[in-house]
């Protein structure tokens, strides 16, 4: 037994007769006329009009609607047995859940007596419709394989009834690798030992092929992600058909980093994974673009800005495959029991970071999110040395990691803003925030400036140098930092957010809904005199420097090339390992 979807006839099934000859349907556009329908129906092979026809419901072309009157309903009737192939209407509901007739074509005589046999085309009734069965709304008449064939000629030249004639098209799904290179994968990823036992579809890939069954399609592929949104990551799986996973490195709001082999270039790399959420894919690609722009004017990364290597769409995850690092700074200091460098690694990283910066200042980029978290170390290499405590007589020595070497990398240009570009209200992580950015009085180059202020001192003490979560507080803090806000910037802060400061323009802090904790950090908060005593050129070049770069007023504030060239950057700072 075979089943038919239900389709209707095409027009051009009723131009040959004679009853039509008065009336002229308006000529199609797109498809051809009933002349032509004509002389295509008169060149049919034999074996297709021995083929039973059972008459429907016109389908009506956009170009050249026709109106026919619907037939009235006649009574089903025996008539004798003309061909081998007899048919038979029955009901089924479609996977969208909607009722559709289906004729059951059945190839074995005899048929049964209940079964409506065959009309060959010589005895359709006039008004378009079999006498022994009426059919319903958009029921179609009865295809076989030499029907369709024979009418494939009428399907090109009239698109209005391709639905018709020609075949029923598979429903599309998501393709799929070609059958030797792909294989489904479980519900959990796992390693295979084949040749291709790692290849994994990528975004693309999960559309099937034409070998793919419907019921594959309604299934689908396998979840790769958790419910945040994450890719799962698994140990040897192929990423792209190129990269495979080693282990998680990281993780993020964005996303996760994990380290992979190069299968081409047989290198290890690192891959940045966004999370499948539309507004981080947003910011991923404005990342790519960042990128694609820096190693542009940067092919031989002389300002230590990270290098994108490939990007791609990997199962609706943007990709982006750059060179391996080492840990962030932040991860060094946590795993050193956030000891301070020396001050001669200091002095390195400062020229690097200032370097980078006024790199993306001269592209009219502004990092907006420098952190020691997005600053990594090209290679983990360390050394380990005894110091002692000053503060703590007869106190045992203690251990200090030093690092072998200095070379970092800027990364996550995911919130880096064009100068000319839309501004956000707020950007910067909290701690490394510019004043301006709090008193919403608008943002540009010296946001960056005051970040890397606050960097500079958390590498000096090994802890952050503002750690609040509290806009007003934050305020007050940066007061006893830096000292008393000058006049004119409290002015504006004070038009900008009133319930920020007192009459005269002085901070209102505290406030009498401050909390005794809260007003304990603030008063416990050093000055930067306090923090980085004077007490010989390389601290006194150092805190100057600072002093400017932490300056209030984003206006007063030294830029990173006006930076470069401060004295502190021509002292020969001896190695301390204590």
């Amino acid at each position: 037994m075979m089943q038919t979807a239900l389709h209707p006839l095409p027009t051009s099934a009723l131009h040959n007769h004679s009853h039509h000859a008065a009336y002229q349907p308006r000529p199609s556009l797109n498809g051809p006329t009933a002349q032509q329908h004509q002389h295509q129906q008169h060149q049919h092979q034999p074996l297709q009009q021995q083929q039973p026809r059972t008459l429907t419901t016109i389908h009506h072309q956009p170009q050249a609607p026709l109106h026919v009157q619907t037939p009235p309903v006649s009574r089903k009737r025996k008539r004798p047995h003309q061909f081998s192939v007899s048919y038979s209407e029955v009901q089924e509901i479609d996977p969208t859940g909607r009722l559709r007739e289906v004729i059951v074509i059945d190839d074995t005589p005899p048929p049964p007596a209940t079964i409506s046999p065959a009309v060959s085309t010589s005895t359709t009734h006039a008004n378009g419709f079999s006498a022994s069965y009426q059919p319903p709304v958009f029921s179609a008449p009865i295809r076989t394989r030499a029907r369709a064939a024979a009418e494939a000629q009428t399907v090109a030249a009239a698109a209005s009834a391709s639905s018709t004639i020609a075949p029923v098209p598979a429903p599309k799904k998501r393709k799929k690798d070609a059958p030797s290179d792909y294989a489904p994968p479980p519900l959990k990823k796992t390693a295979t030992g084949s040749k291709h036992g790692n290849a994994v579809a990528t975004t693309k890939s999960w559309q099937s092929g034409s070998a793919a069954t419907t019921e594959d399609a309604s299934k689908g592929p396998p979840s790769c992600d958790d419910k945040e949104g994450h890719y799962i990551i698994v140990p040897d799986d192929m990423i792209f058909r190129r990269y495979r996973t080693v282990r998680l490195l990281g993780q993020g709001t964005f996303g996760k980093v994990v380290e992979a082999v190069d299968t081409v270039n047989l290198t290890r790399v690192a891959i940045k994974i966004i999370r499948a959420i539309p507004k981080y894919r947003d910011a991923s690609k404005i990342e790519i673009r960042v990128l694609q722009k820096l190693k542009e004017r940067d092919p031989h990364n002389k300002n230590k800005c990270i290098h994108l290597l490939n990007w791609f769409d990997h199962r609706n995850h943007i990709c982006l495959v750059s060179e391996l690092l080492g840990m962030c700074v932040y991860d060094f200091l946590k795993e050193n029991d956030f000891q301070p460098f020396p001050r001669k690694h200091i002095q390195d990283f400062a020229r690097q970071l200032l370097g980078s910066v006024a790199f993306l200042h001269d592209l009219h980029l502004i990092h907006t999110d420098l952190k020691p978290e997005n600053i990594l170390l090209v290679r983990n290499s360390f050394r380990t040395v005894n110091y002692v405590v000053p503060s703590k007589r007869n106190a045992p020595p203690r251990q200090k990691r030093v690092l072998s070497d200095t070379e970092i990398r800027l990364i996550d240009f995911g919130s880096a803003t064009f100068e000319a570009e839309y501004h956000s209200t707020v950007v910067s992580t909290r701690h490394y925030r510019a004043p301006e950015i709090i008193l919403g009085l608008g943002w540009s180059y010296p946001c960056d400036v005051f970040s890397l202020g606050c960097i500079l001192v958390e590498f000096y003490t090994g802890v952050a140098l503002f750690q609040t979560h509290d806009n007003l507080e934050h305020l007050a803090m940066m007061e006893m930092v830096m000292g008393r806000m000058p006049e004119r910037f409290a002015r504006s802060g004070a038009r900008s957010k009133p319930e920020f400061f007192r009459e005269g323009g002085r901070l209102d802090w505290p406030k009498p809904k401050a909390s005794r904790q809260s007003k304990k950090d603030v008063k416990g908060t050093r000055s930067l005199q306090e923090l980085i005593p004077p007490k010989d050129a390389v601290n006194q070049h150092f805190l100057d420097l600072v002093v400017r770069l932490l300056a209030f007023d984003p206006a007063q504030r030294i830029s990173v090339r006006d930076a470069l060239e401060h004295p502190y950057f021509m002292l020969n700072i001896p190695m301390e390992d204590a």
